[in-house]
């Protein structure tokens, strides 16, 4: 059948060029073409909040753009979103717009439309003579909910003691499920998550406050569900203010020219002398090392792995404290100011290090400034830190118990002497290890709220 209509066409181009009509033929060929306009919607809705900006894109390179509608179709009423017709001819089966781009917000309270399900609906076309000169056409239908309310949000944690540079946890509750909530610290964000209580509507977000946030640093509980609405609620809260260290760190020409070698894939051309090294390891290889460590602790367990109180490296002083404010010299003269973001403890040379708690292997590579690393990811956003080991004795994703060893104690990275760099980080901040030591610490601020939230009616 398709080849006789072919035969056919063939037949009938070749009696009109005969009949000197083929040039006609040819252009009305040409404003024949039945390629559809192609569409690209960002995002593709699947519900409408109090706003919503809506981007698109239209792409038409043989006949044009002609026109744009968007509507949103609910409760038997169709309501324009977006329309717009574009320059052409019809008659020369052209449009100057070959691509579009257009943006709108809809905002359902302004135009009339109340919450509940609806149809979100666009159509463009182009002009090509195709449909009674009508254009080829595109239609795209999503279904959708419309849903102006903020989620509401109930804390159900209580007694919520903070430390500046230390950590905590607050349990709350939603009245719908929400992509993305947690809790806000300053500018800072850590993301609650279910799946800890049997009542999936409770969530427990493990959260720090860093060095510097002491008390007057807001914090509330936040939560934007799939419409874009987003809900806040404060809480209760103490913080204790807590000064740090200060400490002084004489850089010698013998530690430069024992560590830089350490470093030489790090280091640009334009560092030429040894302190010029050092400083730039310092700096930006410590800067570049946080981003990374950030980078491979963004998905953590969402479930809890450890127990009680946390171990501290067996028969070890301590030799540098967390937070401390060092001082870099050179030759009697100040070179650099860093923060010291650990506890380092130093015991007998290539010493065993166990796990402080029970926990899965997130990372175990070199990492600049800290040599050879372990991180371990306690889960819901929980996480130890054991840097410059002279060996690692475990791998990517294995389950390490508590006390288990982990490796040796060494002096790779910018270590001056063999000891443990030690830290815990609450997602992305680094917390003082001192509470999670504390058995005591741990049950009143972390332990007891979550055995609260599993208590029915507690």
């Amino acid at each position: 059948m398709k080849e006789n209509k072919k035969n056919v066409r063939l037949t009938l181009i070749g009696i009109l060029a005969v009949m000197g009509v083929l040039p006609v033929v040819v252009l009305a060929l040409m404003r024949l073409e039945g390629e559809p306009p192609r569409l690209e919607l960002l995002p593709e809705p699947v519900a409408i909040g109090m706003t919503m900006p809506v981007s698109a894109t239209v792409v038409d390179e043989r006949s044009g753009v002609r026109r744009v509608w968007v509507g949103l179709y609910k409760d038997g009423k169709e309501t324009v979103l977006f329309e717009k017709t574009y320059p052409g001819s019809v008659l020369l089966g052209s449009g100057t717009q070959k691509k579009v781009t257009f943006a709108f917000t809809v905002t359902p309270k302004e135009l009339g439309i109340i919450d509940g399900p609806a149809v979100f609906r666009v159509r463009v076309r182009d002009f090509s003579w195709r449909g009674w000169f009508n254009g080829n056409k595109t239609e795209m239908e999503r279904d959708v909910v419309v849903d102006t309310r903020e989620p509401v949000i109930d804390v159900v944690s209580r007694a919520h003691y903070f430390t500046q540079g230390g950590a905590g946890a607050v349990i709350y509750r939603l009245s719908e499920p929400c992509p993305r909530s947690g809790v806000t610290v300053g500018e800072d964000f850590y993301p609650g998550y279910s799946g800890l209580f049997k009542d999936q509507t409770l969530y427990l977000a493990m959260m720090a406050l860093n060095h510097r946030q002491g008390p007057g640093t807001s914090i509330a509980v936040q939560a934007t569900d799939a419409a874009g609405n987003t809900g806040r609620a404060g809480f209760r809260h103490w913080i204790k203010s807590r000064r740090f260290r200060a400490d002084r760190i004489n850089i010698s020409d013998g530690f430069l020219d024992w560590k830089m070698p350490e470093f030489q894939e790090d280091i640009t051309v334009d560092a030429q002398t040894p302190i010029d090294k050092f400083l730039q390891v310092n700096r930006k290889v410590r800067a570049d090392n946080y981003l990374t460590l950030k980078s491979r602790i963004l998905n953590p367990e969402r479930r809890l792995l450890w127990e009680g109180a946390f171990l501290r490296l067996p028969n070890a002083a301590n030799r540098a404290g967390f937070a401390d404010s060092r001082e870099y010299r050179y030759n009697g003269k100040i070179i650099d100011h860093q923060v010291h973001m650990g506890i380092d403890l130093a015991s007998l040379a290539h010493s065993p290090v166990p796990a402080a708690n029970a926990g899965k292997v997130a990372f175990n590579e070199n990492l600049g400034i800290y040599g050879r690393t372990v991180i371990l990811d306690h889960g819901f956003g929980l996480f130890t830190m054991y840097a410059h080991l002279s060996s690692i004795d475990v791998t990517k994703g294995q389950m390490v118990s508590k006390g288990g060893i982990i490796g040796l104690t060494g002096t790779t990275g910018m270590a001056g002497g063999d000891h443990l760099h030690f830290a815990v980080m609450v997602h992305h901040t680094f917390v003082n290890p001192i509470e999670w030591w504390d058995g005591t610490w741990i049950q009143n601020n972390i332990s007891a709220k979550i055995e609260q939230a599993q208590t029915p009616g507690g």
